[in-house]
């Protein structure tokens, strides 16, 4: 039996002590959008998982090498043939309303996790049974090995397992929750909420970090500030001004084209946490015509063209690259399979294709985001080109949380339903079969558009029960290949988004996630 534990050093936890003793600070931040939605289970948007963050912990996390540590784990405990894992939750584990964390609370969340997560789902296939000997211990048993579980636990988008209550957890995944207690390192300060206007956090006083330093998303989750203002404006060019004026203290996602005004001022800093970036994701909808066709698919991606998007939306070539890879580029698994012949605006095939789908016209329904700088620019340029390729196109224009809402219903257009829609996702989280969601093609319980293949799926799992390197890169390539080959997602290209913040703001942490315990404001 092999048995894992994390214990804290004396020098390690005077130094949590004194960094919990940092003077009251409130840090103004405009984040990348507005927060209107506040279950992050419920939606895969990025926005919804920073809050989440902020006020849920994790049994595990990713340091800065993303390997998994334990974070509101203890100990765990593996039988020899792989088939038993049983976990053992940390002592000063407390929900912000008083009672104490238990594995009551953490067994169900797992489980709502499991309904709306790729891995979990996967995860969930594996499981003979999940049970909670006692208070602080939870056991789950497999009927077959399931080598990534570690990385499962502790996967950050694009929906973590955010350990919640109980009486929450057990909200059924197609309902929104709505009660918002937390053990994580902030307290949402919902009477203080105002959608399209800010959103408060101030510091938890009785959470009690773990004695590690901090390490990407794992470690001492130590908060240094008394309070943390998400701060809605929307324009590009006001937030930039009220940076440079010091209304705010950061600006989360700064628009590239305006990083040279930033750069001329001496009191700010650009910082880039997330080094490998990330890719532009464009999906179809499968449920709702005329995307429902394949043809129609495979006709826009001939359309496309990746630097025509990043020109449009990042400018800048040294933050952008083109990158025809669904694993992302600079990934072990960075591959081309399947994109010969498409991604280069190749207008005529485009149109040779559509006659023979005998496509009639049927307005394409494409869903823009208004609000966002890094995705506003995405659907026009989407519209431009598919229209060159003989595509009708109807552009509807919203905010992100709006479109968020939007893209979950399965309507058809006419009704509010879609078409395209498009996102981006952070490289590191989309860098195997397994870890991308979007590779997932499950139907209703896959990602928004709903792809179904089984032949993909059988290579996920294929290259889920493998550790031998060649054959996982083989599995790669043909899932990457049969993803294009169906239209099933679209990259559209890497880059990468720095942070904006004034000199006295020091802390973030290297992290695909933008967190706030570390952060000092001097």
């Amino acid at each position: 039996m092999q048995r894992r534990s994390f214990l804290a050093t004396p020098a390690v936890l005077l130094a949590t002590k004194a960094f919990a003793q940092q003077p009251a600070k409130t840090l103004r931040v405009v984040m990348h959008s507005d927060l209107k939605i506040i279950d992050p289970i419920w939606t895969t948007a990025y926005i919804v998982r920073n809050h989440g963050y902020m006020i849920y912990d994790t049994l595990f996390a990713p340091d800065d090498k993303l390997e998994p540590r334990p974070q509101m784990v203890e100990s765990w405990t593996t039988s020899d043939d792989g088939l038993v894992w049983t976990f053992k939750l940390r002592n000063g584990l407390k929900w912000n309303d008083g009672p104490p964390v238990t594995s009551a609370d953490v067994t169900p969340s797992i489980k709502r996790w499991m309904d709306k997560d790729a891995v979990g789902g996967l995860l969930a296939k594996a499981m003979q049974e999940m049970t909670a000997p006692d208070e602080r211990t939870f056991r789950i048993a497999l009927k077959e090995p399931f080598s990534p579980i570690l990385k499962a636990l502790s996967k950050p988008a694009s929906v973590p397992l955010f350990v919640m209550p109980k009486r929450v957890a057990e909200t059924p995944i197609s309902q929104q929750i709505s009660d918002t207690t937390g053990c994580g390192p902030f307290i949402f300060k919902r009477d203080e909420w105002k959608p399209g206007e800010k959103v408060v956090y101030v510091r938890n006083p009785d959470y009690v970090p773990r004695a590690e330093p901090p390490s990407g998303l794992a470690g001492g989750k130590v908060v240094k500030l008394e309070r943390v203002e998400w701060v809605s404006i929307p324009d590009s060019q006001t937030a930039i001004n009220a940076l440079l004026s010091g209304e705010i203290d950061m600006l989360e996602q700064p628009s590239h084209d305006l990083l040279p005004v930033i750069e001329k001022d001496r009191n700010i800093e650009i910082v880039t946490p997330d080094t490998l970036g990330n890719t532009y994701i464009l999906r179809f909808n499968w449920k709702q015509p005329p995307t429902n066709d394949l043809r129609i698919r495979r006709a826009a991606e001939l359309a496309f063209r990746q630097e025509d998007f990043l020109k449009a939306t990042i400018g800048d070539p040294r933050y952008y690259k083109v990158c025809k890879a669904m694993f992302g580029c600079g990934t072990p698994l960075e591959n081309s399979a399947g994109m010969d012949g498409i991604l280069e605006a190749n207008f005529e095939a485009s149109k040779k294709l559509l006659k023979e789908a005998g496509y009639d016209g049927t307005p394409i329904t494409l869903l823009q985001s208004t609000d966002l700088a890094v995705l506003t620019n995405l659907a026009p340029v989407a519209k431009g080109l598919l229209e060159r390729g003989g595509f009708k196109v109807d552009m509807q224009s919203m905010d992100w949380q709006t479109l968020v809402g939007r893209r979950a219903k399965k309507d058809p257009p006419s009704k509010g339903g879609w078409n395209i829609a498009m996102t981006a996702a952070s490289a590191v989280l989309l860098a195997d079969p397994i870890v991308n969601h979007y590779t997932e093609t499950t139907g209703d319980r896959a990602q928004f558009g709903w792809p179904l293949d089984e032949e993909i799926e059988k290579l996920r799992m294929g290259f889920l029960h493998t550790n031998d390197p060649a054959t996982q890169r083989r599995i790669a390539e043909e899932v990457q290949k049969r993803i294009m080959d169906l239209g099933v997602t679209v990259p559209l290209g890497q880059y990468v988004q720095p942070m904006a913040r004034r000199k006295g703001i020091t802390g973030n942490l290297p992290s695909p996630v933008t967190v706030f315990w570390n952060v000092e404001k001097a």
